[in-house]
């Protein structure tokens, strides 16, 4: 069993490298067990070959499909939320294969990143159910603002590949996302304060 966790570790870090330098379509059984250094046979085994192989790491990745739910108690509603999109943030500047699967999902043809919108979707859905309930806010307005925030991140990271100004604000350095995680902030600030005075109406 720790042979096969090494094995799978290894192939997934071999499609990680391969994605990063080619995108998703540098894919395949063959590249990828060259890459890794294994049989190809052991792909087929353990992951059933490209598209559960893709699939699994798609999966992984991702990180709207696999963000925690549950809120962190010991911090306030705020600040839960802004480490929220913080995490986001800093997963699309470090991680180049993030950003690839995000562009391959506006691009390709195949129906593999169905399968993660789909749960991006479902786990989305939770996280607005738990943010009504403690705001009490309609599930329209927390829905359009998550949408929001969520999509102008992703768009602003991919768009640094290519440019690095976005309304004079350099994209490929820190400062530059320090300025946009403030807006963010900024935004959620401004949110929670209309929540509370709706909710005082």
């Amino acid at each position: 069993m720790k042979n096969r966790e090494n094995t799978e570790r290894r192939i997934l870090a071999a499609v990680d490298r391969i994605v990063a330098e080619k995108g998703f379509e540098g894919i395949g059984v063959n590249a990828v067990a060259q890459e890794a250094g294994v049989a190809k046979m052991l792909i087929y085994r353990y992951f059933g070959g490209r598209e559960g192989l893709v699939t699994h790491y798609i999966l992984q990745g991702d990180f709207w499909s696999n963000v925690a739910v549950d809120f962190d108690n010991q911090l306030t509603l705020r600040e839960n939320l802004k480490l929220l999109f913080r995490k986001q943030i800093e997963q699309l500047q470090e991680n180049v294969s993030m950003r690839r699967l995000l562009r391959w999902e506006l691009v390709t043809n195949d129906t593999l990143p169905d399968l993660l919108f789909e749960r991006r979707e479902a786990n989305g859905r939770t996280i607005i159910d738990a943010l009504c309930t403690l705001t009490h806010a309609s599930r329209t307005e927390v829905a359009a603002l998550s949408a929001i925030l969520s999509a102008s991140m992703s768009y602003l990271a991919l768009l640094s590949e290519r440019h690095s100004q976005y309304n004079d604000l350099d994209l490929r350095t820190a400062e530059g996302w320090e300025a946009i995680e403030k807006g963010v902030d900024l935004v959620i600030d401004m949110w929670l304060e209309h929540v509370k005075r709706s909710n005082t109406n």
